[in-house]
């Protein structure tokens, strides 16, 4: 299969999911960043995506989720992972540039990568609301041992999960912190699919969503979602805490998160970058 020519500047850049993250990047780039520009979205609801983008500098097309890559270079999938093969499958046979947030889908869905491989696209998964993916990329060059995630979210943040249902966890009302899983990233991402994209992208970065362990605790004591990686390797031993912000549109989502997109955006065209 030949593969596209490579993209002139400025990019085209279209928008899958206009919540608590494809909202704020849209806007971004409406503002204006250099070398890159904003050419489509897509929502569940077309006519209220057209409502919040009525105001933007250059109104752009709501199109279905399966059309933006016709019209983009680069597509940002920010949906819900229900939807996520639907802009996945078509950006990468269109050989254009994925940037996924819902990295936990991606993992039962690792076939797009060899997709990719074929038809000159890329993948890229954001750092979103996490630290330390860059040392945990460098310490995979080498020997990691062991790798473990410990999340806690006020319980608000968990609501809904399907792992919570299936196993009849309550967390309403809680007075305490409360472990509602233990498992392999792989089970955390299948459990919760809207709470741990941060779960699975970190196992991408490491040593595999199956060896790399999570925590997860409903915690009526914190405010912020709150993220501590513990890396045991023979390079680096290190542990690293972040509080994330939750969005006020979106408790599950870190305010971090959008701002994490919109760095990769610009570092598709950056002269200069910064990190591993």
């Amino acid at each position: 299969m030949t593969k596209p020519p490579p993209p002139t500047l400025p990019l085209r850049v279209a928008i899958g999911g206009l919540g608590a993250i494809g909202l704020p990047v849209a806007k971004r780039l409406d503002a204006g960043i250099d070398g890159l520009r904003l050419v489509a979205v897509s929502a569940r609801d077309p006519g209220r995506a057209q409502a919040r983008i009525a105001g933007f500098r250059d109104p752009v097309p709501v199109l279905p989720l399966g059309e933006l890559a016709g019209h983009a270079d680069v597509v940002v999938e920010c949906a819900p992972a229900a939807v996520f093969a639907e802009v996945a499958e078509s950006t990468v046979s269109a050989g254009r540039v994925l940037v996924t947030l819902s990295v936990g889908a991606l993992l039962s869905r690792m076939d797009l990568v060899e997709r990719a491989r074929a038809t000159g696209s890329r993948i890229i998964v954001p750092t979103g609301a996490l630290l330390g993916l860059d040392a945990v990329r460098a310490a995979a060059e080498g020997e990691i041992a062991r790798v473990t995630l410990t999340t806690r979210k006020p319980p608000a943040g968990l609501k809904g999960a399907p792992y919570l249902d299936r196993h009849g966890i309550a967390i309403d009302g809680l007075t305490a912190p409360l472990k509602v899983f233990e498992g392999s990233a792989r089970e955390a991402a299948a459990g919760f699919p809207a709470n741990v994209n941060v779960a699975a992208a970190l196992a991408l970065a490491g040593i595999g969503p199956d060896r790399t362990t999570v925590e997860l605790w409903a915690d009526p004591t914190v405010t912020r979602n709150t993220h501590t990686i513990e890396v045991e390797a023979d390079s680096t031993r290190f542990a690293m805490t972040i509080e994330g912000v939750p969005s006020p549109d979106n408790p599950r989502t870190g305010r971090l998160t959008p701002l994490s997109v919109i760095a990769t955006l610009r570092r598709l065209t950056a002269v200069l970058q910064v990190g591993t």
